[in-house]
């Protein structure tokens, strides 16, 4: 006598082993994945060093936002500019110099102002697109995403096409605050590159 199958059970072959789920799981995942030409996959190549990230960052936020990077929000700490009157690091300027086609957006963090940053920007050389001042702990989840979309309305750009750049785990939930389309921490972004 044949066992009686149990509610919800379809008598279909048992997902007893890893083998048949893995080879479910791969085949959804290959179904569900993209075959990108290699002309595509080189130029997103040459736009991910063009905005200062290695392929694989930039290959993530594509897939999560489904557009390209246009802008990136700093934070203020993550361009380490601390103090009125003094220039960023020279690490700092030359990833931000070297960046083509990308906005450069500021949310400028107490005490500084953002006459202040605009100022450290002329000191260091690197001209700063939007400068706003950064949501801080007395503000609530709704000020704070008002604060930060502040910085796309001058260029009017999109906000799933913009990532933040932060050194705290605060800064970090900016992205998720204003439905931004990525994050990166600071350290990650402009570490140094191994070759």
């Amino acid at each position: 006598m044949a066992e009686q199958a149990k509610i919800g059970h379809n008598n279909g072959p048992t997902m007893v082993g890893s083998g048949w789920r893995k080879h479910c799981w791969s085949k959804a995942r290959t179904e569900l994945m993209p075959r990108l030409p290699i002309e595509i996959i080189r130029r997103r190549i040459v736009r991910a060093k063009e905005l200062g990230l290695d392929y694989k960052s930039y290959a993530s936020i594509r897939a999560t936002s489904g557009h390209d990077v246009v802008a990136f929000l700093f934070s203020s700490n993550a361009l380490r500019a601390l103090k009125a009157g003094r220039g960023m690091p020279l690490d700092r300027v030359a990833k931000i110099a070297a960046l083509e086609r990308c906005g450069r957006l500021v949310a400028v963090q107490k005490p500084l102002t953002t006459e202040n940053m605009r100022d450290i920007g002329e000191i260091s050389g690197i001209e700063l697109d939007t400068l706003v001042c950064a949501p801080d702990l007395r503000h609530n989840w709704h000020k704070s995403r008002e604060m930060l979309l502040a910085a796309l309305k001058p260029a009017k750009i999109p906000k799933d096409r913009v990532v933040t750049i932060g050194e705290t785990m605060l800064e970090q939930d900016w992205c998720a605050i204003a439905g931004l389309g990525g994050s990166i921490s600071a350290e990650k972004y402009f570490a140094k590159e191994v070759m």
